[in-house]
């Protein structure tokens, strides 16, 4: 059996071992850090030379070393580097090719990719020579059916890592992730119109746009700014926007209701990916979705909303991430949820199985145990709080009662993401912000150390305040509520239950089909999203629909509809539990 460190290879792990030598006499020194600590760590070995690891990502926005406050804490525990390295045109095929995936490799799905790297020996078994009880013991004991769903996801029986977002009961739903965020200082201004579908939203955006024609730069408003950067098979917000408003979950190249178990291609006539895709053309004709939306990328957008330039998102991370700050909200100013009466967005059921983005390790690492207790430790409460808002005790802690608080930097940082962090740590918040943009248990999942709290800190004690500002307090009194989730959660939505499920492997010709019709779809939407009238959109649809069945859309679609069937037989499995 190889041995685990790759480096070493002559050389048998011993856990206390000082340093190790390779076979060829170079050094790599290690250390042990013990058994075990109070936050559940298992044993780690930590460098004595800084290593640069590589982050294989298909998830990421963000390529280059992970800087800033997340960066020192990794330095700090690990004494590594990480290099992100994101999914771009042929990545995964090179890095394939290549041999060698890198060192952490983290999955956008548990399908084609991840199979194709699992059967084909790129990944690392987690269960070689004890890698996952010596290194990863948080995860083997709190995450025991995330583990097994992965052994069961390929051919060869071997757990390869887990999916994101694991819950500690699956009796629960997440929070809302489409809250249909709205500027309401405008939205006020304008007397509070109903809104009970997208016609009624566009009126109202085109009626903000004439009170607010500029951002705070000077720069002309839209209603909405998108980007391409997570464009899969589809136009990722076409896709959402039908997903937030019928609340059918992105599937394949379609749609999937999980009250039914149907199959929706995102061509299907009258479907909520077209329909969502005129309201956005509809939007462009009037002026209102912005100019650059195809050609900027992720941050580009993100800067849009921080100086308000557009007026709307359906995101629950974009108004307080971005729009909310201090300067904002203390000038009236601010987005908060405004959801179409009609609208029945998706909400995602907790799963303990966790969701289909897979944590994993490259089978070529020379540091597996190194990569292991990274990941272990960004499942313990600690590191997983310190990846979703800054180190402990800087930017969060616990109080006496043992409830989760954010600290008076905490609090800024929130509300301003470009807050100047203390030493050690250097630049602000944002520089800092972790960009591997994954998560190992979901948001809404219990934190055993903080006394019934969950990682949401939307749902801490201390979080429960008054309203801190008086458009809240406006926002408060017109939604009757006294937070997002009270708001959104007496309003209709679609629970998705969560299973084992993941999807099946395609075969080589027609994974090659999908791939061209997945090319012809995000090129047809992005054109049609641009028709400079109602003639030109119809054109450009038909013309996108006419090519998508010449390449075969048709086979992808019947694939899918056979997975709808396993998916759905999954989830009614799952809820005899």
């Amino acid at each position: 059996m190889k041995k685990l460190v790759k480096a070493v290879g002559c050389t048998a792990l011993v856990l206390a071992a000082v340093s190790m030598m390779s076979c060829g006499g170079e050094k790599k020194p290690v250390s042990a850090s013990g058994s075990s600590s109070a936050s559940g760590e298992s044993s780690s070995i930590i460098p004595e030379k800084t290593v640069t690891l590589q982050v294989y990502d298909q998830l990421a926005n963000y390529s280059g070393e992970q800087l800033g406050w997340f960066g020192q804490v990794m330095l700090e525990k690990f004494n590594v580097k990480l290099n992100i390295i994101p999914e771009s045109g042929n990545t995964y095929t090179t890095r394939m090719e290549s041999g060698n995936l890198g060192d952490i490799v983290i999955w956008g799905n548990d399908s084609d990719d991840y199979l194709g790297a699992a059967e084909g020996g790129m990944l690392f078994d987690w269960e070689e020579e004890d890698l996952l009880s010596n290194y990863g013991s948080y995860i083997k004991k709190n995450m025991p059916l995330a583990l097994e769903k992965n052994r069961n996801i390929s051919s060869t029986g071997k757990i390869y890592g887990f999916g994101h977002g694991v819950s500690t009961t699956s009796k629960d739903r997440q929070g809302f992730f489409y809250t249909w965020d709205l500027r309401f200082d405008l939205y006020d201004k304008l007397g509070r119109p109903e809104i009970k579908n997208l016609d009624d939203l566009h009126k109202v955006l085109k009626q903000m746009k004439e009170i607010c024609p500029t951002d705070d730069q000077g720069n002309e408003t839209y209603g909405v700014s998108l980007f391409p950067d997570w464009d899969g098979n589809m136009v990722m917000y076409v896709k959402s926007l039908g997903t937030a408003y019928v609340g059918w979950d992105e599937f394949g190249f379609g749609l999937y209701d999980p009250t039914t178990g149907t199959y929706h291609s995102c061509l299907e006539e009258n479907g909520p990916y077209l329909k969502a895709l005129k309201f956005l053309n509809d939007l462009y004709q009037d002026g209102l979705l912005d100019p650059d939306s195809q050609t900027q990328q992720y941050d580009g957008m993100s800067e849009n909303y921080v100086n308000g330039t557009a007026f709307w998102n359906i995101f629950n991370w974009m108004a307080s991430g971005s729009y909310n700050t201090d300067a904002h909200v203390q000038s009236g100013k601010a987005m908060y949820p405004v959801r179409p009466t009609e609208a029945s967005p998706i909400c995602y059921g907790q799963s303990v199985y966790g969701g289909n983005r897979i944590w994993s390790i490259g089978a070529k690492t020379e540091y597996p145990e190194l990569c292991m207790a990274i990941i272990n430790w960004l499942c313990t409460p600690e590191g997983f709080m310190t990846s979703l808002y800054g180190p402990k005790g800087v930017a969060w802690d616990y109080d006496a009662n043992g409830k989760t608080y954010f600290t008076d930097l905490g609090k800024k940082c929130q509300s301003d993401q470009s807050t100047p962090m203390p030493a050690p740590y250097a630049g602000t918040y944002k520089d800092g912000l972790f960009q591997m943009n994954n998560i190992t248990w979901a948001n809404d999942a219990t934190n055993p150390e903080s006394n019934g709290e969950t990682y949401n800190k939307d749902s801490w004690a201390s979080n429960a305040l008054p309203p801190q500002s008086e458009i809240e307090s406006k926002w408060r009194e017109w939604a009757n509520s006294v937070s997002v989730e009270d708001y959104l959660g007496k309003g209709a939505y679609t629970l998705a239950p969560s299973s084992t499920y993941s999807e099946g492997p395609k075969s080589d010709e027609l994974q090659v089909v999908a791939n061209q019709v997945a090319t012809a779809i995000k090129t047809g939407t992005w054109r049609a999203m641009y028709a400079k009238n109602d003639a030109e959109f119809k054109s450009l649809v038909d013309s996108m629909i006419k090519e998508a069945r010449e390449l075969g859309v048709a086979d992808v679609d019947a694939f899918y509809v056979k997975e709808a069937a396993k998916k759905k037989a999954a989830e009614d499995e799952a809820a005899k539990d």
